[in-house]
């Protein structure tokens, strides 16, 4: 196995579960929140793949599918377009509506074209450095492994919520 199959099983990883975690969820299953600050599923499953989106556009040098596909418009969330969940406050995720399907279709849409891009990967690429406010600075391989760090506590947490609902 090559590293980025490797990788590319850590994201199939992450879709399949966050698609179980979502499965057979209405929206106010994925509306719930446990406790007042709490995060939803759906508020979950839609930063965990805004982040995976973002992240990788921004080392492949792409536009995001949120933008380029207008899920952002499909979405119609009360957030600006460029916002992946970082930083809002309980009021922001809480004003999120969020449907099962619209949610799997982001997530399949990231998913393809994250494995699109590992696919053309060489094993010396994930040495190239992507981010240098750092010290050490940030490497491809690096980045992505970050990126599915942060994919599979959400879903994790997602998962969490959903057994909290008995699911």
């Amino acid at each position: 196995m090559t590293p980025t199959e490797l990788l590319a099983d850590a994201f199939d990883r992450v879709r399949e579960s966050a698609e179980a975690a979502l499965e057979g969820l209405s929206p106010e299953d994925l509306a719930h929140r446990p406790r007042p600050e709490a995060n939803p599923i759906g508020w979950l499953v839609w930063h965990l793949t805004r982040v995976q989106d973002d992240h990788v556009a921004d080392v492949a040098g792409t536009q995001q599918v949120y933008t380029a596909q207008d899920y952002v418009g499909r979405f119609a969330l009360p957030y600006d377009a460029g916002s992946i969940g970082f930083g809002q406050s309980s009021d922001e995720v809480g004003a999120g509506t969020w449907e099962t399907g619209l949610l799997l279709e982001y997530l399949d849409a990231v998913h393809t074209r994250t494995v699109g891009y590992l696919d053309g990967l060489t094993a010396d690429e994930l040495d190239r450095v992507v981010d240098d406010r750092w010290d050490p600075p940030v490497t491809l391989g690096a980045r992505l492994v970050s990126v599915v760090n942060d994919d599979l506590q959400h879903v994790g947490q997602a998962a969490y919520v959903r057994g909290l609902l008995g699911r």
